[in-house]
C-alpha cells in the first residue's frame, strides 16, 4: 500500500488507523493536525479512520513560541 505524506511517497506494509500511523512515525497525536485527502480529520476519530492505498496525508506540527 502506498500513501503520500507531506508530499512524499511512503509504503505501508498493512492497514493502519491514523492514530497507529502517527505512532509508527513517532509523532505525538496530541501535537499535530492531520488532513486526509484535503479534509481535516478530527482528533476524536484518529483511532477509527483507516489509512487507505493512495491516500494523501498532511501532518502539521504545532510549535509554540513567544
Amino acid at each position: 500500500m502506498h500513501v503520500i505524506v507531506n508530499g512524499e511517497s511512503r509504503a505501508l506494509a498493512n492497514a493502519l488507523t491514523i492514530e497507529d500511523f502517527l505512532r509508527d512515525l513517532g509523532v505525538d497525536s496530541r501535537k499535530v493536525a492531520v488532513e486526509l485527502n484535503l479534509e481535516i480529520v478530527p482528533k476524536s476519530t484518529f483511532g477509527t479512520i483507516n489509512v487507505r492505498d493512495g491516500d494523501r496525508i498532511e501532518i502539521v506540527h504545532f510549535i509554540g513560541g513567544g
